[in-house]
């Protein structure tokens, strides 16, 4: 690999790294001038790179700005109508006594689709709690599977917005992401109970003593319980839930209306990726570059188009989850703060397909594909060992999905790299190691009352574990696809 090549991707990289950990600036910052400075070293004309960012933002928006907005619009109503919590206590329910670790990790892998994991953890602790106080003991088995089932979908399953971003900037079919992320979390769930069952007990005794009171103190057991609606200070010092997110639990909407904007757009999305394979499979255009869709695929291509079934869950979230009694700029208030919530994370994707166009078209991508053939090296371990260096280097899974999908944008024609893979190896490798610059380690450890080291063997333990477990699950995805 030509030696100026190489200079200009390290430097691309180290740019990300080095302002997001040393400087005021923020990762959208941080994506445009590493994509800046990777075309300078690697000889790009100048006017030339102005203009593979600009393109590159816009084509990466183009395919997945407004899912990731209606993403965040679905969750919103989820979490201030109280029907998150009410799926939650449908699956305690559903799963039974003695279960209950099961039932957490599940509930916090769904309620994290939709919602974001450090409020989505917020409204659903005070259930552990609750639970642990009943049964008298296991609140951190309880919270640590609650959490990192949360992390599985949070990183895997769209239209989460980095699995979405990294969807969009790779070129792969939003259905197939939404399958193999729901497989992987179904096969990696069991590691998140086992690690927390294992590792629960070992750190029950050394829970912090104010987390221990509130839990189990029958005095306090009222206030613990509604603390979902309270003001909670994150790391990052912002409210991680309000008084808006405090639904009237009399008039919380039942499992099966929850569950509604939820399922419905993604059956819509997954009905469109199976007829779709069944309809090339019959034409024999597997490849899909002459493909027409067939008179019986067409409607259901429209209704499975991620626009229009994120659209469709939307209005059935606002109608279905809502008393008929709310204002309309109450509505329009908390639509407005899901749009708020989801404006960086929007600016970031489209910097990362700028920062992801500039390495093709520099040819740094090209290089990189030569020297990874030459080594032999299985390209699949590209984007997983890109994104989970970025982790630990940063903090952010979001961000290092998006960066380990623009660099390994360029190399998916030239090895030979399945979309579906490399989106799934970007999601699997940004779950490594959760520690100290994260802000969701901070979150789930002050909640969980773990402090210092036993907040790393709680915590970042059960994230390392899911990351090392996902590795064969990607080795068997290269060789199905």
């Amino acid at each position: 690999m030509d030696l100026q090549l190489i200079l200009a991707l390290v430097a691309g990289i180290a740019t990300i790294v080095v302002i997001v950990l040393a400087t005021r600036l923020d990762a959208f910052i941080a994506l445009l001038l590493a994509a800046v400075v990777t075309g300078i070293v690697a000889g790009q004309d100048l006017l030339s790179i102005v203009d593979s960012i600009t393109t590159g933002f816009g084509d990466t928006l183009a395919s997945i700005g407004i899912v990731i907005g209606l993403g965040v619009g679905i969750g919103k109503i989820l979490e201030v109508s109280g029907a998150a919590d009410s799926l939650a206590r449908a699956f305690l329910r559903a799963f039974g006594k003695g279960r209950e670790p099961w039932a957490m990790g599940t509930v916090g892998s769904l309620v994290s689709i939709p919602v974001f994991c450090d409020s989505g953890y917020v409204i659903m602790n005070p259930l552990a709690r609750s639970i642990a106080r009943v049964k008298k003991g296991g609140y951190v088995t309880l919270a640590l599977a609650l959490g990192c089932g949360m992390t599985l979908t949070h990183h895997m399953v769209p239209p989460t917005p980095g699995p979405l971003a990294a969807t969009g900037i790779l070129g792969a079919d939003i259905g197939a992401v939404i399958l193999a992320g729901l497989v992987f979390t179904v096969i990696l769930l069991p590691v998140v109970v086992v690690y927390a069952r294992w590792i629960g007990p070992k750190l029950e005794p050394v829970l912090n003593a104010q987390v221990k009171h509130d839990v189990y103190a029958e005095a306090v057991a009222e206030t613990a319980s509604g603390s979902a609606g309270g003001t909670v200070l994150t790391a990052e010092g912002g409210d991680a839930a309000g008084p808006d997110s405090a639904p009237d639990s009399s008039k919380k909407p039942g499992a099966f209306l929850g569950f509604l904007p939820l399922i419905v757009p993604l059956l819509l999305i997954v009905a469109n990726t199976v007829s779709t394979a069944i309809d090339k499979n019959a034409q024999g255009e597997l490849a899909g570059d002459a493909y027409e869709p067939s008179a019986w695929v067409a409607p259901l291509a429209f209704l499975g188009n991620p626009v229009v079934a994120l659209i469709i869950g939307l209005v059935l979230a606002v109608y279905t989850l809502l008393p008929r009694v709310t204002p309309r700029n109450q509505v329009q208030s908390w639509l407005a703060d899901g749009a708020a919530s989801a404006g960086l994370i929007l600016l970031i994707t489209g910097a990362g397909g700028s920062f992801g166009l500039v390495l093709r078209e520099s040819g740094v991508g090209d290089a990189l594909a030569e020297a990874i053939a030459s080594i032999s090296l299985p390209a699949l371990l590209v984007p997983f060992l890109i994104a989970s260096l970025v982790r630990l280097a940063q903090g952010s899974g979001t961000v290092a999905m998006i960066t380990a999908a623009s660099v390994t944008a360029p190399l998916i024609a030239p090895l030979g790299l399945d979309p579906l893979v490399a989106v799934m190896a970007c999601t699997a490798g940004s779950m490594v190691f959760s520690y100290f610059n994260d802000s969701y380690f901070w979150v789930v450890t002050r909640f969980t009352g773990l402090d210092g080291i036993n907040a790393i063997k709680g915590w970042s333990g059960i994230t390392t574990a899911v990351w090392i477990c996902s590795l064969p699950l990607l080795f068997v995805l290269d060789l199905v696809v």
